[in-house]
């Protein structure tokens, strides 16, 4: 029975299907860099802007190279991208729900720049390079980020399972869907030597993730496989049903955040261009003598609103505050 067994499997897995299929591609890190990229278009050298920009191309970089090589893949998967899904008060981010013919993934990808060594406490340790000098620093483990996600779903599969079923299914939950942790940086050195070894399976770079599937399968013993491409697309149904619907709109949410002050900053500028031609007028004093273009520029950036936050900027000279201050926080206050 062995032999006739092995050969039913092998004419079943020549037979199945092997696509990877993205039930759900977009993702809220494409819709963030869209609107920032928009926004640094129309208010260029803002620092804050490009400083938010660098951080999402790097995670949307990440995300795509997963993406990258899962497409790859020849295993037969249905894959959801970017999965946030709440219970009660509880939220849970998923970069990607991974489902195979015997095992769901939930994956968390990390594109960080630096190298990455995994203590034998289980500990993250990050090494990057400033200026010619190496820093250690610890970092919050993304493993134990995935598994709280994962617990979220559990909460949410223990509300809509009946007792009998979670009898017989609870102790297999965390077995059956699995958590990985995705260091997508290429450059970056993954060092899991002395990780704890239930973890080191757990913790790869982008270009293993596909073969860690494939070991899986290939090693799943008795485990059962999903009958059919159908139940692995209502399965993937399942969590969209649960994933949160809400639509942020972007571009107003940075724009409000970091471009607020710079959307009134042509209504200050003529106010105290104005300012300083009457101020000029009525002194009988060159316009440059009340502040220079200079000063303008950073009275804009700065912003004092009080004669204290105006020495303090040391924009002016004392004469200058003492002749013109008030007046000038007055303009600005407005």
């Amino acid at each position: 029975m062995g032999i006739i067994d092995n050969v039913i499997d092998s004419a079943i897995d020549a037979f199945r299907f092997k696509d990877t299929i993205f039930y759900k591609e977009n993702s809220d890190l494409q819709d963030r860099y869209d609107a920032l990229k928009r926004l640094n278009d129309e208010y260029p050298n803002n620092e804050d802007l490009i400083r938010e920009l660098f951080i999402i191309k790097k995670g949307l970089d990440g995300e795509n190279e997963i993406a990258y090589q899962l497409k790859k893949a020849h295993i037969g998967m249905y894959v959801l991208r970017d999965v946030k899904v709440k219970y009660e008060d509880l939220t849970a981010q998923i970069d990607y729900v991974i489902i195979t013919p015997v095992y769901i993934y939930y994956v968390e990808c990390k594109n960080l720049v630096g190298n990455i060594t995994v203590t034998d406490k289980g500990d993250f340790i990050r090494e990057i390079t400033i200026n010619g000098k190496k820093i250690k620093k610890g970092m919050y483990s993304p493993l134990r980020q995935v598994e709280a996600q994962r617990e979220v779903i559990r909460k949410i599969w223990d509300s809509n399972t009946s007792n009998f079923k979670k009898f017989f299914s609870s102790k297999n939950f965390e077995y059956y869907r699995r958590v990985l942790v995705v260091a997508a940086n290429q450059d970056t050195i993954l060092n899991t030597n002395y990780a704890p070894k239930d973890m080191k399976y757990k913790i790869l770079r982008a270009d293993a993730l596909v073969r860690q599937i494939e070991y899986d399968f290939n090693h799943r013993g008795n485990d059962e496989v999903l009958d059919s491409r159908k139940s692995m697309e209502e399965l993937a149904k399942s969590y969209l049903d649960y994933s949160s619907k809400d639509i942020i709109d972007y571009y107003e949410f940075y724009k409000s955040k970091y471009c607020s002050n710079i959307i009134g900053n042509d209504e200050l500028r003529d106010r105290l261009i104005e300012f300083r031609k009457q101020r000029s007028n009525e002194r009988g004093v060159p316009a440059y003598y009340v502040f220079t273009n200079d000063e303008l520029d950073k009275l804009i950036e700065v912003r004092p609103q009080s004669i204290e936050a105006l020495k303090k900027a040391n924009i002016l000279t004392p004469i200058k505050i003492k002749t013109h201050g008030e007046l000038i926080i007055n303009e600005i206050n407005r």
